[in-house]
């Protein structure tokens, strides 16, 4: 029964191949596209969005990090394409994998590094020991900012893969405990049925939140860097 509950997480396969390059893929099929001059409603509706989201993201930035702003927003999509798509019956998520949030996490933050260190030498590395350290603790400091940066995108890929795994399994317990009451009585059944409906808003919220505060924490990674 315990595996049961965690084969979700399990990367599907058909005829011995892996399936999550499609799922990586089909969430962009789901974006509203039109060819026409004049777009529809929910295209309209969408790139508004994306463009209000992209404003708030890259204000703060500096004019340097403006020209992220492409890659950042797609990066937005398509984690919140995939943590929607997870909602769907018979789907896979393929952000409850940590080695695919991994994917994700360490080259967009590597990248922000290395345009540091390329653009600004000495404010990067600056960062590493705070104004004014004692002489006796500069060692210390300098390997406790060392590992903190080092761990940031670790932090990122457990972050979002920690979220959505744990509303995913409350989900699924929730679900199992509506059908055996169910089986039983009426009344608890109406209570659990109250309860999953809230319990699905809130891992829809989750989707959104968890994609805009990846792109929103690379971003500031980016503005120390720029």
């Amino acid at each position: 029964m315990m595996l049961a509950y965690f084969d979700q997480f399990a990367s599907p396969t058909l005829l011995g191949l892996p399936l999550v390059l499609p799922a990586l893929a089909a969430p962009f099929m789901l974006l509203p596209t039109t060819k026409r001059l004049i777009q529809n409603r929910m295209a309209t509706l969408t790139s508004h969005t994306i463009l209000m989201i992209t404003k708030q993201i890259f204000q703060p930035l500096r004019p340097e990090g403006h020209k992220w702003a492409a890659t950042y927003t797609t990066l937005l999509l398509l984690i919140l394409s995939m943590n929607l798509m997870g909602l769907l019956p018979y789907t896979f998520t393929p952000t409850t994998q940590l080695s695919i949030n991994m994917s994700l996490a360490l080259p967009m933050w590597l990248s922000t590094v290395l345009i540091g260190l390329r653009k600004r030498t000495n404010d990067t590395l600056s960062h590493m020991l705070p104004e004014g350290t004692p002489g006796p603790l500069i060692p210390m400091l300098i390997i406790i900012e060392t590992i903190s940066l080092l761990i940031r995108p670790l932090a990122l890929a457990v972050r979002l893969t920690a979220n959505l795994t744990a509303g995913h399994l409350l989900l699924q317990l929730t679900s199992s405990a509506t059908l055996y009451a169910l089986q039983l009585n009426m009344a608890p059944f109406a209570l659990l049925t109250v309860t999953l409906l809230l319990l699905s808003l809130l891992e829809l919220a989750v989707a959104f939140i968890q994609a805009y505060v990846f792109v929103l924490l690379l971003s500031l990674y980016l503005q120390e860097n720029t």
